[in-house]
């Protein structure tokens, strides 16, 4: 097992998983998945959450710090924006296009629509989400531009507040760009320095990766207990799960005609970061470990994955937004079909973009924007908990997936920018976690 890639060892607890999760339910064994083994899958979820805030600061300050001259902070910044953007609106069309041509709400029963309603309205989890969209929409225009300031960055690192924590760390490494060499050295020097050790840090976590997402998955699989309602959603799942696939296909183009490099090696380098994704739903989650692996195993330079990665983590989210457009469209097909007219499908387009930049890099963040999709094209509010509820029962899966492609997108960009910069190294050399142990023991 020693000699096993990390990805093959995740692969193997991910199945291993997902098969004692299926025997747990058939025994009436969720009460003991929940108590006795879902908790260490949360304990590494809080490991990385833990390591996330630390790499932003570290990285960021010390990526900037590097850069030697601002000017290259703002040709780094309109690149990736620019490239986050675009494939974004990729994503949105990608989705788009597969739900209008295969239409997976049109015909659906309508006993099925009313079992669906009966489980499923009056959920805890539809309910937050409708609360917490009401929340969002309720703020001014501006309030997602007010809410990147922290007046306390004390709070918004104990709030994981991303964009926060990315603001003031372009701040302070911006700022010691500006004040001498010889003052700003040691305080380079300990970022520089605390970078390293969060990075040993996530070599160590990684070594129990595997048995944690045996956990996840494990408890994943005792969630889902009505076979009847989810083989009524799969056609409407296969169009998530299709597009997903297909915006992996871009990428892939990306890196073969753009970066010139491989996409199998590609894919064979970033892919614990990706299974990491897909247990956790989470791109924050999986920070510290896409950050390793783009750094170590892909050959980005520090200075350009200390920033674009952090940004994409928060600001692109590509899978959330195919997403999006595939779900609006298809819970309009199923109760609301006068509603699916050209103007309004653009106005999904618009909104799924502006949305996917404001959405939280956490789980199930995409539900709570998808009910700000609908309602900018005037979806009727009296609909919307049915809407919601025609699509929970498979969100969890469909957010583990679109996870995936987020991560995947956030490493591409971040090798497109280093390759426009010619900050992309062809011989990367990856560190193990016991590189200094002869040391030290």
């Amino acid at each position: 097992m020693k000699k096993l890639a990390l990805h093959w060892k995740i692969i193997i607890g991910m199945v291993l998983g997902i098969i004692f999760g299926f025997i747990m339910n058939s025994v009436d064994g969720q009460q003991f998945v929940t108590d006795w083994i879902s908790p260490f899958g949360t304990i590494f979820i809080n490991l990385l959450k833990l390591i996330a805030v630390p790499l932003i600061l570290a990285s960021l300050i010390k990526g900037i710090s590097d850069l030697k001259d601002i000017s290259k902070i703002k040709s780094m910044g309109l690149r990736t924006i620019s490239i986050y953007i675009g494939t974004t609106l990729i994503a949105i069309i990608i989705g788009l296009s597969i739900v209008n041509l295969v239409k997976p709400g049109a015909g659906m029963p309508q006993e099925t629509i009313e079992k669906i309603k009966l489980k499923y309205e009056n959920d805890a989890g539809v309910t937050d989400k409708l609360a917490k969209a009401s929340a969002q929409q309720d703020t001014g225009p501006l309030q997602a531009l007010v809410d990147i300031f922290p007046s306390n960055i004390f709070q918004a690192m104990g709030d994981a507040k991303m964009l926060q924590i990315i603001f003031f760390a372009l701040f302070v490494g911006i700022c010691l760009l500006l004040i001498p060499e010889k003052k700003a050295k040691p305080m380079i020097d300990i970022f520089d320095a605390l970078n390293e050790v969060v990075m040993k840090m996530v070599d160590l976590i990684m070594l129990f990766a595997p048995y944690a997402v045996f956990a996840l998955m494990a408890n994943v699989i005792i969630a889902f207990d009505d076979t009847e309602i989810l083989v009524k959603l799969l056609q409407y799942a296969f169009c998530v799960v299709g597009g997903l696939i297909l915006m992996i296909g871009f990428y892939m183009l990306l890196i073969k005609f753009y970066t010139k490099k491989s996409p199998l090696w590609f894919l064979k380098q970033i892919s614990p970061a990706q299974l990491l994704a897909f247990s956790t739903s989470s791109s924050a989650a999986t920070l510290p470990v896409t950050m390793e692996r783009v750094e170590e195993h892909l050959g980005v330079d520090k200075e350009v994955s200390g920033f674009v990665l952090p940004v994409g983590a928060t600001v692109n989210m590509d899978g959330t937004s195919l997403y999006q457009g595939i779900a609006a469209v298809f819970i309009m097909q199923v109760i609301w079909p006068e509603g699916l007219t050209f103007t309004n499908q653009l106005v999904i387009v618009l909104t799924a973009l502006l949305a996917s930049i404001g959405s939280a890099a956490v789980p199930s963040a995409g539900m709570v924007m998808l009910v700000i999709v609908l309602e900018s094209i005037g979806f009727p509010p009296e609909l919307l908990p049915i809407g919601l509820a025609l699509i929970f029962a498979v969100d969890r899966p469909l957010d583990m997936c679109r996870t995936v492609v987020n991560v995947t997108g956030d490493a591409t960009v971040s090798m497109m920018v280093a390759k426009s910069l010619g900050k992309l190294h062809d011989n990367p050399k990856p560190k193990e976690w016991d590189d200094n142990y002869e040391a030290v023991k």
